[in-house]
């Protein structure tokens, strides 16, 4: 983070105007910044004015058009736009990478009603479903259904997942650049691995002030500060709750929410409270925290309670007057995703996830303007990966007591 990975983006768009591209952003934020950096190449935005906005990138994809958009619409893209992209001679550029790869909610007693009910059945590679009943109008199979047809849809063990986009779109462009840190362990570089999609990774340097592209990789002078800048909260007391290697885990909470009273749910608030209001001694507006979207209304309490800001947030500046946070989760893959990759014989790197995981959400706060942040991280795992990364930068470590 902070390595002007966006900054060579732009830079290598104004330097190549004779390149048509298609850049895509996770928010709407962002999309005004590449128009604004890019006024010679005149970025256009598809619109939902007088058709869809799918519909109007189609048209603007056809006239040739610089275009850039958001993740969620890049999540829409269907066969016609594959056709369109075919026959273009587009440079995708993709800020943060894309969920290629999620559970579908449904039970195991549905998937097998859905077998044997002859609507669907299991494909020659084992494990794609295939959809059989072309007349089928029920409502209950209706996404499984359209999935399948897409082909995105596979079983693992007694779970279904499903294919977001498919690896063969990303071929269609001349070239494809991702902008993100520690992609090695990213879910989106598992699936280019398992389908033998071939990538490298590259840096950004910068010259007076100018970042560009880079075979080697430009550290940022304020990673060597961290120490200095980064105070992670030592109380044994309050860290005991974190204590064992899956505490504070979406499993754990899960199995914490199912006691009727939630006695460690209720611990866990309180340390949160006492760490705003006690440890930290700071106003509402220069709280943030995170636990999981699920578990968030049994840890909102007091003055903290407006500074919730989701765990997977990325590629935003609106937190940076943030100064206090408390990250009160324990990040492991999806099991069932993780195990598919595995099957496949694809090299998983869960320490380096998770640390990348936090490590992007820490970076919406107050240190990406190089200023001073407390942190709270109660879980020893998440702890030790945040102290160790920081280490890695620097000989000695600091923490705050």
């Amino acid at each position: 983070m902070g390595a002007g990975k966006t900054s060579a983006a732009i830079t290598y768009m104004n330097e190549h105007p004779d390149q048509k591209f298609l850049f895509v952003t996770p928010y709407l934020t962002e999309v005004d910044r590449i128009k604004q950096a890019c006024p010679a190449l005149n970025f256009t935005t598809p619109s939902d004015d007088h058709s869809t906005k799918l519909d109007n990138l189609h048209s603007l994809l056809s006239s040739g058009q610089n275009i850039v958009s958001t993740h969620a619409l890049f999540g829409m893209y269907n066969s016609y736009t594959e056709e369109l992209l075919r026959n273009s001679d587009y440079t995708l550029i993709m800020d943060e990478v894309f969920a290629v790869i999620e559970t579908m909610s449904i039970s195991v007693a549905d998937i097998d009603v859905l077998l044997q009910s002859g609507l669907a059945e299991i494909a020659e590679d084992g494990e794609h479903i295939r959809w059989l009943d072309d007349e089928y109008n029920g409502t209950k199979f209706q996404d499984v259904m359209v999935k399948a047809k897409a082909n995105n849809l596979i079983r693992y063990k007694n779970k279904l997942l499903y294919w977001t986009f498919p690896v063969n779109t990303f071929l269609l462009f001349n070239n494809v650049y991702i902008l993100t840190y520690l992609f090695d362990a990213q879910i989106q570089r598992y699936y280019y691995d398992m389908c033998g999609v071939s990538y490298e990774y590259i840096g950004t340097s910068c010259v007076n002030g100018k970042y560009t592209f880079s075979k080697t990789t430009h550290v940022p002078d304020f990673l060597t500060r961290l120490q200095s800048y980064v105070h992670i909260l030592n109380d044994e007391k309050l860290n005991r709750i974190g204590d064992s290697k899956h505490a504070l885990s979406a499993t754990w909470y899960k199995e914490a929410c199912r006691y009727k009273k939630k006695p460690l749910i209720e611990k866990m608030c309180n340390n949160l409270y006492n760490v705003f209001r006690h440890r930290f001694q700071s106003s509402a507006k220069e709280n943030m925290w995170t636990c999981f979207k699920a578990h968030e209304k049994w840890l909102e309490r007091g003055n903290y309670r407006s500074g919730f800001v989701s765990c997977n947030i990325r590629a935003t500046n609106d937190y940076a007057d943030r100064r206090y946070l408390a990250y009160c989760i324990n990040v492991f893959l999806n099991p069932d995703i993780a195990g598919y990759f595995r099957g496949h014989n694809v090299r998983i790197e869960e320490d380096k996830y998770a640390l990348s995981e936090m490590v992007q959400w820490i970076w919406r706060s107050a240190i990406r303007n190089g200023e001073e942040i407390w942190i709270y991280v109660p879980s020893k795992r998440m702890r030790d990966l945040l102290i160790g990364w920081i280490n890695s930068f620097q000989k000695e470590d600091e923490i705050y007591k």
